[in-house]
């Protein structure tokens, strides 16, 4: 069945969409020989589909994990540095996944892994806008700091939605953001005045972290896949 060709390298876990378009655009991909283009459709089962030189992989069953990732750890299958990956501690799953978004090398909690390239693209897409909520240990706590992160705040020449913010204990705040952006949460506490010390996500859209131990991935049920597909 002919498609095209970003959402047949995403389906076979290759990568994400947009990822698949750039390895494309940077002449990584072929199809029976030729490079590829943008755009571009072909059949799995007929064409030869090839990344840098090689076989894509053959159709898999979508794997779904959640990994408490911990600090110190970045957020890439290989790193240049030569530092720990996130990747590293959910090698042992069974399938090539790759991360659902990002978590900075000095963040902790919540991180995504999967296979299933249509869903990492809806869980990261800005219209869906999924809802992450994190714990913030922050220094120069105060109301009137407080006050100033529950105002619309500007990043990157964007203005982010107003995130919702609890004050769970003195110097612990409670937020919940609606965009990705880099290191948003941190940024958006320098703006109001705040610093953080340290970063946990607790929660992407309906699935929360729960009681999982810090480097320790699981499975996502059936009913959590569900609940994160159907979320808009």
């Amino acid at each position: 069945m002919t498609d095209r060709l970003q959402k047949i390298l995403s389906a076979r876990g290759v990568a994400s969409r947009r990822t698949a378009e750039q390895m494309i655009l940077d002449g990584r991909i072929t199809v029976n020989g030729q490079p590829a283009v943008l755009g571009q459709t072909a059949d799995p089962d007929t064409d030869k589909i090839f990344l840098d030189g090689k076989p894509i992989p053959a159709g898999t069953q979508p794997v779904y994990i959640m990994l408490h990732k911990p600090r110190g750890f970045v957020t890439t299958l290989s790193d240049e540095q030569g530092r720990r990956t996130a990747a590293e501690l959910v090698a042992d799953c069974g399938a090539r996944v790759y991360p659902v978004g990002r978590l900075d090398l000095s963040s902790e909690g919540l991180l995504l892994f999967t296979n299933d390239g249509a869903f990492a693209d809806q869980m990261m897409h800005p219209k869906h806008q999924v809802d992450k909520t994190y714990l913030a240990w922050v220094s120069e706590c105060s109301e009137a700091a407080i006050d100033r992160l529950r105002q619309p705040i500007e990043l990157d020449g964007y203005r982010i939605r107003t995130p919702k913010v609890r004050l769970a204990k003195p110097g612990l705040l409670e937020i919940t953001i609606h965009e990705g952006r880099n290191r948003q949460v941190r940024r958006m506490c320098e703006k109001a005045g705040m610093h953080v010390t340290r970063l946990r996500r607790i929660r992407e859209g309906s699935l929360s972290l729960g009681e999982l131990s810090v480097g320790k991935w699981r499975h996502l049920t059936d009913a959590e896949v569900m609940a994160l597909k159907g979320q808009k």
